[in-house]
């Protein structure tokens, strides 16, 4: 089956979980089984392993990709983590990936991509209600603003002026015309100017840091003793919640659930960032279950 998305990270995600023969996976973010592909043709353990993604044609993907013996769940990593607890699972290696899926960012009737013309949408989960669109097009200036500041890290003054902006161009329909509006108040620097803005749009969207600090807490409980859990993260707001998270877990001396593996997170070599530009923001944190 021809793979529609280039893990990032990955011969470092090998290195760091160490996957053996008979281990049991759980990946909560499978995405287009990337990272998974790999892992599996290690521990070949798959009547005891899950996927799950949000994303309906990531989960059918799987499905056709993978032995049907192989568990997939088709909902929010947090609520999917929720029932594995309640049946007692656990797991041998945990791994998350919580950046965009490339299928994501190149299907523009996805809405996630300022490159390609399509719907304001970005959902992850296109049954939900909230869209792109709601917020771009329905939230006050005010409160764009604090969105672009908080989730997309925009400095406060140009945050202000491209929520006026956009406001005063409303009804916006599709992301190019969002982006252009960026683009006509914007200094092109290495990144796009709109990159912060559909980060953060996309964000609030699928409540993305508010789904990560939720679940977080509740991975090592599915984690057996030894066990290890790799996280990467594309921004700074995710990649603190990790941080964060792990420091806490490992704190506690002899009853600490966690010991940090990864003292700090590992990126990408310049040989990947050649092949796979996305994986030029990609931070690797890896724990180990006590």
């Amino acid at each position: 089956m021809k793979e529609l998305h280039s893990p990032v990270l990955l011969s470092e995600v090998l290195a760091y979980l160490e996957p053996h023969p008979g281990e049991k996976y759980l990946d909560l973010t499978a995405g287009y089984g990337g990272h998974a592909s790999k892992i599996l043709d290690v521990t070949r353990q798959f009547k005891s392993s899950c996927l799950i993604d949000r994303d309906e044609f990531a989960i059918k993907y799987l499905k056709n990709k993978f032995p049907p013996d192989l568990k997939t769940i088709n909902q929010d990593f947090y609520s999917a983590v929720l029932q594995l607890l309640e049946c007692g699972k656990t797991f041998d290696i945990i791994l998350a990936d919580f950046g965009v899926s490339s299928p994501q960012l190149d299907e523009s009737e996805r809405g996630f991509s300022f490159k390609n013309e399509g719907p304001l949408d970005m959902r992850m989960d296109k049954k939900q209600d909230l869209t792109a669109d709601k917020i771009i097009n329905h939230a006050s200036e005010r409160e764009l603003a604090e969105i672009f500041i908080k989730y997309g890290e925009e400095k406060p003054g140009r945050a202000k002026m491209l929520a006026k902006e956009i406001v005063h161009h409303r009804p916006l329909k599709t992301t190019k015309e969002l982006a252009d509006i960026i683009l006509k108040k914007s200094r092109y620097s290495k990144t796009h100017p709109a990159t912060k803005i559909f980060q953060a749009v996309r964000i609030v969207v699928n409540d993305e840091l508010g789904e990560i600090e939720k679940t977080l807490p509740l991975l090592p409980k599915l984690l057996n003793k030894n066990g290890r859990l790799g996280i990467i993260t594309f921004h700074s707001l995710e990649d603190r919640l990790v941080k964060n998270f792990f420091k806490e877990a490992s704190s506690h001396g002899e009853e600490s659930e966690l010991s940090i593996i990864t003292k700090k997170p590992i990126v990408a070599e310049k040989s990947e960032i050649v092949i796979n530009p996305r994986a030029r923001s990609a931070k690797l944190r890896v724990a180990k279950r006590n």
